[in-house]
């Protein structure tokens, strides 16, 4: 599983804020990964071909929003820079549980490209395969589980960063960085 500007963004998140916050972003993105495979068993193939042809402004929508949401990080820590702030004044909404789940969530069912993905995977194993109805849930079931296991890892491994990182300098450093990383992978999404 590679990681991608969300990946980045749940670990700076837990590395910023708690493991709690960390563990609800990874199941916003675990959630809309079985969105989109349910999706995909339902009729992945046939959507594809209505989503290819807007792909492009989809992806222009997640790397701007990627874009503002670095961009905001950065200016905060530069802001903050010397002075003690908690975790929640830090990042607003979206140091809470609720608010980092369903900022992934609708971040992550921004990305065409999944759909398109799990339309074909579910695509390809049907024509070799004849899936039953019970094998297409247990497939939904562990594409989730799959997802939710690696971005769990991924907030895991911010968490960890974050208590390694706790001097004003090392917070600032965290955001700065996690920033670039976002802004990067953000102008990769439209410029591959």
């Amino acid at each position: 599983m590679p990681v991608g500007a969300i990946g980045a963004l749940i670990a700076a998140l837990a590395a910023r804020t708690s493991w709690k916050v960390g563990v609800a972003a990874a199941l916003g993105v675990a959630t809309a990964d079985g969105l989109f495979a349910v999706v995909a068993v339902l009729g992945g193939a046939a959507l594809a071909g209505v989503i290819e042809p807007i792909s492009g402004p989809l992806r222009w929508t997640a790397a701007v929003v990627l874009l503002a949401l670095a961009a905001k990080t950065a200016t905060d820590a530069l802001q903050r820079r010397g002075v003690a702030a908690t975790a929640r004044k830090e990042d607003g909404r979206m140091s809470r549980p609720l608010g980092a789940y369903f900022a992934l969530l609708g971040l992550t069912m921004l990305n065409p490209a999944t759909i398109v993905y799990f339309g074909a995977l579910v695509m390809g194993r049907r024509a070799d395969d004849g899936l039953s109805a019970s094998a297409e849930a247990v497939w939904v079931t562990s594409a989730f589980v799959a997802s939710a296991s690696w971005q769990l890892l991924i907030a895991g491994g911010g968490t960890l960063l974050g208590k390694v990182l706790t001097s004003p300098a090392g917070r600032l450093w965290t955001a700065l960085s996690s920033s670039a990383v976002i802004a990067v992978l953000a102008v990769l999404l439209v410029f591959p």
